[in-house]
């Protein structure tokens, strides 16, 4: 199965992608959801299928959400949580 995929960015969240197939355009995508991920610009267009390597996305849950759903949704990255930083103590 191959399609025409379409990648938004959010304007409001940076690296918050939603991935939508061409034909749909983002038609299928909750009108809540848009209202958060604010103007829609497009960021990528691409023919997606199962063998097709995404940085950081599997392409077959893409279809899959793109078939049941309607679109994909990508959030940023997790934040890495660094340890606590404790100075020396010059006190025991």
């Amino acid at each position: 199965m191959e399609i025409q995929c379409d990648v938004y960015k959010s304007s409001v969240k940076e690296n918050l992608f939603i991935y939508v197939d061409r034909a749909d355009g983002l038609n299928r995508v909750p009108a809540d959801l848009m209202k958060q991920f604010g103007e829609p610009e497009v960021a990528l267009s691409f023919v997606l299928s199962e063998q097709r390597g995404l940085a950081k996305e599997d392409p077959k849950q893409v279809l899959s959400n793109l078939a049941t759903q309607g679109y994909h949704l990508q959030l940023p990255p997790a934040a890495s949580v660094s340890k606590p930083y404790f100075p020396p103590s010059d006190r025991l």
